[in-house]
């Protein structure tokens, strides 16, 4: 240990006698700690709700929950327990102060970066107590060792009124509009499209928007941001219901984020302290169970949107993005708007392109370059495919090669690459106008404040790094000064107090992962094109030695072989290196110590999006535009490795191949993406960590036999989930396929028939993911997708150029 690990260790000591001369116990107000077996019913609303949504008291809504692994600590180390009534203040000292004849360690020893139970219990303590001295409320579980244990947060009326009026948060009037029906032609087509559309709406009512039984007229809800002074205004049926789960847990986890541990790690914020191992998760818990159990009109939101909406049965259905939007917040709701639309907008070129398809099936037998192929009696002798044993062969023996490009590369693909091109911007414009009917629709116009606001918080590791920035600064500083005037206390401590410490990190700090990241993006560079290359190698190796075969029928389909198992190579190592793309992406940007927790996911997607999409493209890039290119010619051919030929295009061209090489990837990677790594992986990691569980549990019934067995709380069944990640993986894989769709749409004009078909299947399929597999995400306000409307802009600008360039580089 050195001098710092010392007097952190003599700090926690002194908040320890702090906190215990608080007198901050159980008996001190009223018991926090609920019998083990208390199920709890909630009130009386219809909702099929579950055990423990609710304190024991069946009153106050669970609003959060944190979780930890309670571990038996020292007898030498305080022990002290916070009660939650919430009414209890927690005075902070003003410094810490070492204990006299507590002398530390010499300085310049290694830092253990890891902290002890003890350290990590005062830790809880001391943000526990914050979280009262915010107006939460606290109930726990009973302290079982080696278990566990869970902090159910409950914020009361009085703090809920005063976060919603200082988030600014819309609350409905009881004023309300009325909704007129138009009349005339307009009224007659507003009918005829509710009537065609009602069976594709799903069977979740409009909570905007309510209807009188006895004059059949709707009115509109108005809402108006919250005001405590004039409760009167509003539509307050009841305060535990004014406020949505989504919000209530919103305002919580902003309220948590804030609370500091200044004596004990000098930190701020939940994330930090799960980020440091002091916790071991926090989240909200859903509405319940996602299975429904009683009558349809008692369902909650989770089992509404598990019925229609994260359900196969209603593919044909739109999806309930209010619903959406209500229960996960913003930023899901805009991403599930956002596919909605991609995948509406897919129709008309999916259908285009099937006709295209269609109309080269038509009108194949007229095409005279597919005649003269096909006809055996020209006698066309090619030159041979290799050198020294390969011999001339009939350009007839690939006739049906031929005639399938020209499925492809027909007189109306042009005419399709240049639609394309269009919808490409038609569906920009489009979701442009959708976004701002969003944001008007949900209250998003003025949320730049917000966004300010959410811009300043400092990511953990961050936070981390100028701490340690400020130790180091703090020892090297006192070392010189000790060396200085030695012996003389009181210059020193004058010295150290006039040192002024650093509030954010400099360009030096970032320098090292600067050039990382530079040096580290080249080298994956390099990798890309060299597994390209390797393939290309690959081919002309095995066309090379598969052509000295003496089966003749072997012979005859060694091309077909050859360009097949290499385009399912070309498969296998885009998906196993974008898996690794993924983690260096990630790995790099932490490198890069962005400060905030924005800033850090705007260099995560950049980094990723280069990787993964160059990872992606390049395969189809070399065919497109550099096979066949640099083979030569009979009697001047180029030759790698001093024997081997460059590969050539067949004789069709490279377009046919290009088809076959974009299909095989875009299909390949689309389903053993939504079968594996979206479904297959969580739910081994749900298992796992089911497992887990039940050994702990047989663990602590073993060492306590006379312990009490819990009914199966909502908190436990949600702390299995998968932890949520963002929505950033979910973005990337739809801008890998909208560059598919429109990048070289020239050589498969089936390319949107297939995007439109996966992504019917993968709304579904994310919507049961967040529904049923991972923990419900806080509620994020965002006001538009961000920087992926950037990336979408800049694919569609590219597929002009591509795709141009294809047919002049093919015709």
């Amino acid at each position: 240990m050195n001098e710092t690990s010392s007097i952190h260790s003599a700090k926690l000591v002194s908040l320890a006698r702090s906190l215990s001369g608080l007198g901050l116990d159980a008996s001190n107000g009223g018991t926090v700690n609920p019998p083990d077996n208390a199920d709890s019913p909630p009130p009386q609303s219809g909702i099929d709700l579950g055990p423990g949504l609710y304190f024991a008291d069946g009153k106050r809504k669970v609003d959060y929950v944190l979780c930890y692994k309670f571990r038996k600590r020292r007898a030498s180390k305080p022990r002290l327990s916070i009660a939650s009534n919430g009414s209890i203040p927690f005075p902070i000292p003003g410094r810490w102060d070492v204990e006299p004849g507590e002398a530390g360690p010499p300085a310049g020893d290694v830092e253990e970066p890891k902290l002890s139970e003890e350290e990590k219990a005062l830790m809880r303590e001391e943000f526990e107590a914050g979280l009262l001295e915010a107006g939460l409320q606290i109930e726990r579980d009973k302290e079982r060792l080696n278990s566990l244990r869970f902090l159910r947060l409950h914020i009361p009326w009085p703090t809920l009124s005063r976060e919603a009026e200082l988030q600014k948060i819309k609350v409905a009037v009881k004023k309300k509009c009325e909704l007129r029906k138009p009349m005339g032609i307009a009224g007659m087509w507003d009918y005829f499209v509710t009537k065609i559309s009602t069976p594709f709406q799903p069977d979740v009512s409009d909570f905007d928007v309510q209807k009188d039984p006895q004059t059949n007229l709707q009115f509109k809800t108005l809402k108006h941001p919250f005001i405590r002074d004039k409760l009167h205004l509003y539509d307050i049926k009841s305060t535990e219901t004014l406020f949505d789960n989504a919000t209530r847990s919103r305002i919580v986890a902003e309220i948590i984020s804030r609370i500091s541990c200044r004596q004990s790690c000098q930190t701020t914020g939940i994330n930090t302290l799960v980020a440091q191992g002091v916790y071991e998760a926090a989240f909200a818990l859903h509405d319940g169970s996602f299975t429904r159990r009683g009558r349809k009109d008692q369902r909650n939101d989770r089992q509404l949107l598990h019925e229609e909406w994260a359900n196969y049965g209603v593919m044909y259905k739109y999806q309930p993005v209010d619903l959406i939007r209500k229960y996960f917040g913003e930023q899901i709701g805009l991403y599930f708007a956002w596919l909605g639309v991609y995948t509406q907008l897919l129709i008309p070129p999916s259908v285009l392109g099937i006709i295209v398809f269609l109309y080269g099936i038509f009108t194949v037998d007229t095409n005279v370059p597919s005649k003269e192929t096909c006809d055996a009696n020209l006698n066309i002798t090619m030159c041979p495919l290799c050198d020294g044993v390969c011999d001339y062969w009939l350009l007839s023996t690939v006739c049906s090669l031929a005639r399938a490009s020209y499925l492809f590369d027909n007189g109306v693909t042009v005419l399709f690459a240049i639609f394309m091109s269009l919808w490409a911007a038609c569906f920009l414009e489009h979701w442009k106008r959708r976004i701002m009917c969003l944001r008007h629709t949900w209250d998003l116009m003025s949320l730049e404040d917000e966004e300010e606001r959410l811009q300043e918080e400092l990511r953990p590791e961050y936070e981390e790094a100028l701490k340690e920035k400020k130790a180091k600064m703090r020892a090297k500083f006192k070392k010189k000064s000790t060396q200085a005037v030695s012996g003389v206390d009181g210059e020193t401590d004058q010295m150290l107090s006039s040192q002024r410490e650093p509030e954010s990190l400099d360009i030096e700090d970032h320098l090292s992962g600067y050039l990382i990241n530079v040096s580290t993006l080249l080298l994956m560079s390099f990798v890309t094109f060299s597994a390209v290359f390797g393939v290309a190698v690959y081919r002309i190796c095995m066309l090379t030695v598969w052509s000295m075969n003496p089966d003749h029928d072997a012979k005859a389909s060694v091309r077909m072989t050859v360009t097949t198992t290499g385009i399912i190579l070309n498969m296998m190592v885009v998906l196993v290196l974008e898996e690794v793309y993924g983690a260096i992406a990630v790995w790099l940007t932490e490198l890069e110590l962005p400060q905030t927790k924005e800033e850090f996911e705007e260099k995560l997607i950049f980094k990723s999006f280069f990787l993964k999409s160059m990872n992606a493209f390049a395969p189809i890039f070399y065919v497109a535009f550099f096979k066949g290119r640099f083979a030569g010619r009979p009697g001047d051919y180029v030759y790698v490795f001093g024997d081997y030929r460059m590969e050539e295009c067949a004789p069709p061209g490279c377009l046919i191949e290009l088809c076959i090489q974009l299909s095989m990837i875009m299909l390949g990677k689309q389903l053993i993406q939504n079968n594996v790594f979206e479904v297959l992986i969580p739910k081994l990691k749900k298992m796992y960590r089911t497992i887990q569980e039940e050994k702990g549990k047989k663990r602590n019934a073993e060492e306590d036999d006379e312990e009490e067995k819990r009914p199966k709380q909502q908190f436990d069944k949600d702390f299995i989930l998968e932890p949520y990640e963002g929505v950033t993986p979910e973005y990337m894989e739809m801008m890998i396929q909208y560059g598919f769709v429109t990048l070289f749409v020239a050589s498969l004009p089936l390319a949107p028939a297939f995007a439109l078909l996966n992504n019917v299947i993968e709304i579904r399929l994310d919507a049961a993911k967040f529904v049923t597999e991972i923990r419900r995400p806080d509620a994020v306000r965002c006001k538009d997708i961000g920087v992926w409307f950037n990336i979408l802009c800049g694919i569609s600008k590219f597929s002009v150029i591509t795709n141009a360039f294809v047919h002049l580089l093919h015709v």
